[in-house]
């Protein structure tokens, strides 16, 4: 009896402390702590497949495929065979790569001249009927790009330009633009209009407005869409695909595709390769990382 009575007591206790549940716990702690649990999982599941790519990279063809987290035997002899053209896939891999990187800073170039242009214009100089042209050109975005392949295709043809590196900046320029305008545009609504107006009272033409006031506050706007601009330009496939041909006019990213055809594809070739095509948009955001940001962002709060 006195057993029973001890125990109660006891029992009672341990039913009045319940265990911290999941919520519980979740709420205790601080949000540092949360932002940690979810943004390791999600770097290590970003950085996997890049991981993988380095790893392909520096393997051994027969250790390619060996499931080893880390190959037996590395070598840079993959690269050696990139840069020195001594496989018949990689042949014409500078030359490609030129026309990368030319396509590429085409588009960026011109595209920020467009959109710079266009959005001061509608902005700054509130010409009659650009923000409905702006809206029509933003319309296009909701049709596919890859809907258009086969248009721009009929186009370029019709011009004679197929086969041609501005084939393939110019549909880059016509996709990017519209998407720079508007980011332009709601980053120069933002700019105080007393600077316009004490320009225009120093003497200022249309033209110094645009170069001496409005380059310079628009710098870090600037930067991010024209990196925008080259990386798009950059990663493109369909489009190069169907608008170059050749071997000497294809872009580094249609030429990788031809691994793709073999029957005995050499991964580590192409791993390798593409390691190598992966590190000029890692520099170039690494570089202007900082413009980026502030140019993205620009017009998002209000001042």
């Amino acid at each position: 009896m006195s057993t029973t009575a001890a125990a109660t007591p006891t029992r009672t206790l341990a039913a009045g402390r319940p265990s911290r549940s999941r919520k519980q716990w979740l709420r205790e702690i601080g949000p540092d702590a949360k932002l940690l649990l979810i943004g390791i999982p999600v770097a290590i599941w970003t950085l996997l497949p890049i991981y993988h790519l380095f790893l392909f990279a520096i393997s051994p063809k027969q250790d390619a495929f060996s499931g080893q987290l880390f190959p037996t035997n590395p070598t840079l002899n993959n690269f050696r065979i990139v840069f020195g053209e001594k496989h018949y896939f990689l042949s014409h891999f500078w030359q490609q790569l030129t026309n990368s990187v030319v396509i590429a800073l085409a588009t960026g170039v011109i595209t920020l001249v467009i959109a710079t242009a266009a959005a001061f214009a509608i902005s700054r100089l509130r010409v009659r009927g650009g923000r409905t042209v702006m809206n029509l050109a933003l319309f296009t975005y909701f049709i596919p790009a890859a809907f258009l392949a086969v248009p721009m295709y009929k186009t370029m043809g019709a011009y004679g330009l197929l086969n041609s590196r501005w084939a393939l900046i110019m549909a880059m320029v016509t996709i990017a633009s519209p998407y720079a305008i508007w980011v332009l545009k709601q980053a120069s609504d933002k700019l105080p209009l007393e600077l316009d107006e004490a320009a225009i009272m120093d003497g200022a033409s249309p033209l110094q407005l645009f170069r001496l006031v409005y380059i310079p506050l628009m710098l870090p706007s600037l930067v991010a869409i024209g990196i925008y601009a080259v990386l798009l330009a950059w990663n493109e496939y369909l489009f190069a695909f169907l608008l170059l041909s050749g071997d000497t006019q294809v872009t580094l990213p249609v030429a990788l595709g031809n691994f793709l055809a073999a029957d005995d594809s050499p991964w580590e070739l192409l791993m390798a390769t593409g390691l190598i095509y992966a590190l000029p948009p890692a520099a170039i955001y690494y570089v202007f990382k900082r413009y980026m940001v502030g140019g993205l962002t620009a017009g998002a709060v209000k001042s």
